[in-house]
């Protein structure tokens, strides 16, 4: 599967840290999930956009 996140845009919301190779990957993994979980709300919803409410 694609990678969802940007690691740019991960570094900057994590301003003055760093960041671990390994936080990239979970937190990816974590978002891959959501979407999963909002794309199966919106089926049973009946609808074939994902909105915000399905987060």
């Amino acid at each position: 599967m694609p990678k969802v996140l940007k690691k740019s845009g991960v570094r900057e919301v994590a301003e003055g840290v760093n960041v671990g190779s390994e936080f990239y990957d979970a937190l990816d993994e974590r978002a891959q999930d959501l979407i999963r979980r909002a794309v199966e709300r919106a089926r049973e919803n009946g609808r074939k956009t994902v909105k915000a409410r399905d987060v």
